[in-house]
Formats: structure tokens, sequence, C-alpha cells
């Protein structure tokens, strides 16, 4: 039987960069910090948890798009400083998740909070339909 093995798209890159200039750039991607974003059930509501430090209500952006839930966020810097021999310092940082909806998501009372850098999304859920028992009938055999 064959071994299963994950395959890495940057492995083979990551490779043929450290033979070429010995220094692993790609790897320090690997480790950026990207945001924690954490999905869950509760109480009959779908919550988004998306963990934005630095980034204001006036950076984020979350709309309901084709079933799916989209939460976006940027934020831009603009440094000038006379005494330093740069022009113009800039900074950005930019985070985009699409999770998509359950059909029993209830898209009208979506409510979303910031709260110390941590964004929480909460979309009601319809109650799943009670299941309906089918009786089962039988012919009674004819003994005979």
């Amino acid at each position: 039987m064959a071994n299963i093995s994950r395959w890495d798209p940057l492995a083979e890159l990551s490779a043929l960069q450290k033979q070429f200039f010995g220094d692993d750039l790609i790897s320090s991607f690997k480790g950026a910090n990207i945001p924690t974003t954490d999905v869950y059930t509760d109480n009959n509501q779908l919550v988004v948890e998306a963990h934005l430090p630095n980034f204001s209500k006036d950076d984020i952006n979350i709309q309901v798009e084709n079933d799916s839930l989209v939460i976006s966020a940027a934020r831009h810097e603009k440094e000038e400083d006379k005494k330093k021999e740069y022009v113009v310092r800039e900074s950005s940082s930019s985070f985009y998740r699409s999770i998509r909806l359950p059909e029993r998501a209830d898209v009208e009372k979506i409510k979303a909070d910031l709260d110390e850098g941590v964004l929480k999304v909460q979309i009601p859920l319809e109650p799943l339909p009670v299941p309906k028992k089918i009786s089962i009938s039988s012919k009674k055999p004819k003994i005979g």
C-alpha cells in the first residue's frame, strides 16, 4: 500500500530558495502573525470571532454576499517626519475571511461587537426541524 503524504506547495520553492540564496525567507511567512478566526455554535447561533488587534471598528467591513459572511479589515498609517531623511513612511495591514453560512442562518438578525481587538459576529440560527417518526406497518404472515 502506498504512503500518502500531505503536499506542501511552498516546500519546493523553499528548497530552491535555500539552494540559491542560503537564507530561508519563505519559512518566515509560515510563522507570520495571521489573525486567528474561531467559528463555533453557541445557544442556537453561529459565532465568528476574529482577533483583530490594532484595528478600529471603522477599519472593519462585514457583509453577507452569496450566502457567505465576509469580514474584511484594512488599516493604513502614514507618517511624515521632516527631521528624518525619508519623505513619507507608510504601513498597512489587512484581513479577509469568508465563511459559508448554513441555510438556516437568519442574516437579518446578525449582530457584531468589537471589544479589545476581538470582533464577535453572532448569526442566529433557525431551530432544526424536529424529526418526524415514521411508523412501520406490517402484514401478518399467513399461517397455513
